[in-house]
Parts: structure tokens; sequence; C-alpha cells
């Protein structure tokens, strides 16, 4: 991929490099050549755990550290940061050896997580730990608002569930649709949908993961942030 091609991706994180090499580093999977994100990948989670713990810090002041630990276990895991890097659509921007990319390795959970925070260590290096904070507060930030701490442990299918029924709202409906690449890295696509509001509108919300449960977990939480701004 040329670097020309990474414009788009920079406005969704809201973060222009000005080392381009960083940048293309970010995007290059081990299998594509020596110069590769892996060290970028490692200087990422240390700045993605810091800026989550700052930010459940602030948004929860009377939590004791236990349970923020947990809160950020819960967000900073494979699962959100594939389904964050699916919706930017980052697969078609990365840099895979063919081997890798005719075996669907742009569309895998673990690449697609791990070019996730290679591009954070690659902010930090490029513009500072506000440059890395801004993208994470805009990736991160409407999960961050939309925690319960109370329901903490409870997966957000099960979440969404409570959320609906006091308010008489009918079970949300999830549909398988889409099911793509070969048999040992499938892609699961699913979608959550929900009527909600006085016109009964449906909002309806995305998901992908290896297995359709994921998937079906990834979609009830965007659905749920979704609901929330309604």
């Amino acid at each position: 991929m040329a670097i020309a091609d990474s414009a788009q991706l920079e406005a969704r994180l809201g973060h222009t490099w000005r080392n381009r090499e960083l940048l293309n580093q970010a995007l290059t999977h081990r299998s594509f050549g020596a110069r590769n994100n892996e060290r970028l990948e490692f200087l990422g989670d240390g700045v993605l755990n810091c800026v989550i713990g700052l930010l459940l810090y602030q948004r929860f002041p009377g939590q004791p550290e236990g349970r923020l630990s947990r809160l950020r276990a819960n967000l900073v895991n494979q699962d959100t940061l594939h389904a964050i890097a699916a919706g930017l659509d980052l697969g078609r921007h990365l840099r895979l050896g063919e081997g890798e990319l005719k075996s669907g390795g742009a569309q895998r959970p673990s690449i697609l997580a791990d070019a996730l925070e290679s591009l954070l260590g690659a902010a930090f290096l490029d513009g500072g730990f506000d440059a890395a904070r801004g993208i994470v507060e805009g990736l991160f930030g409407a999960r961050v608002d939309a925690i319960n701490p109370e329901q903490q442990g409870k997966d957000a299918k099960t979440r969404l569930q409570e959320w609906l029924q006091p308010r008489r709202l009918g079970l949300p409906e999830y549909v398988l649709t889409q099911t793509a690449g070969q048999a040992h890295v499938q892609v699961f696509h699913v979608e959550c949908r929900v009527c909600a509001g006085a016109n009964n509108a449906k909002v309806v919300t995305s998901g992908h993961g290896p297995n359709r449960k994921t998937a079906e977990q990834m979609a009830a939480e965007a659905a749920l942030i979704e609901l929330e701004k309604l």
C-alpha cells in the first residue's frame, strides 16, 4: 500500500503523521518484512493502557482500584480492538506478505488488533502523549461514557436486554449477514436490530468476529452506545 492512500485513515484517527515512515511501519505486518510493527505494538499497548486508565480514573472518581482494573480489562482486549479496527477498515491499509494476504490476514482479529496498537505507538512517537491520547479518546470515548460500573461483569447482550426491558421495548434481533474468509480464518458479520423510540425507530448496529458469539456481543455493545444517544 502506498503511504498516500492513508489520508482517509488519518482523518478518522484525527492525527496526520509528520514522520511518514512511522505510519508506514505501523501498517506493516511481520510477514511483509523485517521492519514491521511489532515493536510499535509493544509501545502502543502501554500507551493504550495508560490513556484508558486515565479516562476511567477521571470518569469514575468513586470507584476502587480493583474495579477500575476490571473496567480497563473489559475495554483493552482483542475483541474490542478488533471491532474498532474493523470499523476503521484498517485491514485494507495493512501491508501483508503474500501468504498472509491470501489466507485472510487482513481480516484476522489478532492482526487488526495488533495493528491498531501499533498505530497508537507510532502516534506517540510522532506527536507525543497528547496525540496518542486524542486518538484513544476518539476511538474509546463513547465506550467509556457508556460504562455502568454496577453492571461490571455482565456481557453486552445481557446489558442490552436489561436496558430494553424496563423501557418495555422488544428484545433485540441478531442476524448473521455475512461469513467471509477461509474456513480456518472466518470472520462473521452480525447485525443487532432494536426497535426503540416513540415512533418505533429501528437501531441497527453491526459486529464482526472470529465466531458468531463474539460478533453478536460487539453488535450489542454498539447498540447500547447508540441507544444511550437517543
